[in-house]
């Protein structure tokens, strides 16, 4: 389910134009082509995906062995609200870079 989910957001948020624009150096065309209400879902499922991952296998299995999880999901999806207009050093990253950053 969590693999439809991932497909769903990844097309409906135009994450993948938004990567390749990135990439490509063109921040503004990646900002104006993303949907950032569909994207803003993208780390807390990315992030509870790989947390669950870690307790079909096993780990996780101290207390409070989510938070590093559920902290990156937040700084992530905190990038990613201010990827369109926080610069760092004057530069723009965008809604790939930036929240990576975070």
């Amino acid at each position: 389910m969590l693999l439809v989910l991932e497909f769903l957001i990844n097309i409906q948020a135009n994450f993948n134009v938004a990567i390749i624009s990135s990439f490509q150096g063109d921040i503004s065309t990646a900002i104006q082509e993303t949907d950032y209400q569909w994207l803003m879902f993208y780390p807390c499922l990315y992030f509870f995906a790989i947390c669950d991952a870690l307790k079909d296998e096993g780990g996780g299995t101290k207390s409070y062995s989510f938070l590093p999880f559920v902290f990156s999901a937040y700084f992530v999806t905190v990038g990613l609200i201010y990827s369109s207009t926080l610069k760092i050093f004057g530069v723009l990253l965008g809604p790939v870079f930036l929240p990576m950053l975070f």
